[in-house]
């Protein structure tokens, strides 16, 4: 639900008639016990809850080498969770011109042409030249904020319904609740040495928590993001 309104005390006081009857359904809260045979799914058609299965690399390569190895390590490794911070938390406001149909949107982003981008190509489906973004000083984004998010496309939807520019900024209850947050992988990493404890070959394997809803760069952070930095600046044949 949105709520529009002059002052953010009528804003609140409207928040307050809005009721949410769930339905509570069983669900786990931790990776591994979600990708374990006879685990709840989130959706019916993505058994073992895996929305993605990727991987890259020299495979038959790195089997020789581990197999010729002098020594093999390997470690267990918990990313957890983290609930980013900002200094600001996110804000948007927009202006709709309606002489020109065209929408002026000031949004606290790392992301700005990409925001532009999925909501004219894929939101409002306008060409983007109806569409400016500005992005003034950012508070602090640590990567969440260069998604999209749902209030971008809001705050310019109300601005067009109602002929007037509309803001909208999060309270740190919402951020910690709606923000893009961070991490939680389990990464389970081998490394295979000679007898000199020089390196042939790395193999790591990473399950990682994206959530019952993607978020924009989701996928690509435990993939081509992630395996960029596997082996840091170490000669890894």
């Amino acid at each position: 639900a949105m709520i529009l309104a002059e002052t953010d005390a009528q804003a609140r006081d409207a928040a307050e008639l809005i009721a949410v009857d769930y339905v509570e359904l069983p669900g786990v809260g931790d990776i591994e016990t979600a990708s374990a045979p006879g685990a709840p799914l989130v959706y019916d058609d993505a058994p073992g809850n895996v929305c993605v299965d990727w991987q890259t690399g020299d495979t038959e390569g790195v089997r020789r080498a581990f197999a010729s190895a002098h020594k093999v390590v390997e470690a267990r490794l918990v990313n957890n969770r983290i609930i980013v911070n900002s200094i600001e938390p996110r804000g948007a406001m927009c202006v709709y011109d309606a002489a020109n149909d065209h929408y002026t949107l000031h949004a606290s982003t790392q992301g700005s042409h990409t925001i532009r981008s999925v909501l004219c190509d894929d939101i409002f489906k306008i060409g983007r030249d109806r569409m400016r973004v500005i992005t003034p000083d950012v508070g602090g984004g640590f990567g969440m904020k260069i998604f999209p998010y749902r209030e971008h496309a809001l705050v310019a939807w109300a601005s067009k319904r109602v002929g007037r520019p509309v803001k909208w900024i999060a309270e740190r209850t919402e951020a910690f609740l709606s923000d893009t947050q961070g991490r939680d992988h389990v990464t389970v990493a081998k490394l295979a040495l000679d007898a000199d404890g020089t390196f042939l070959a790395l193999d790591v394997d990473t399950k990682a928590e994206l959530g019952a809803y993607l978020s924009l760069y989701g996928p690509a952070i435990p993939t081509v993001a992630g395996c960029g930095m596997l082996a840091g600046l170490y000669r890894t044949p």
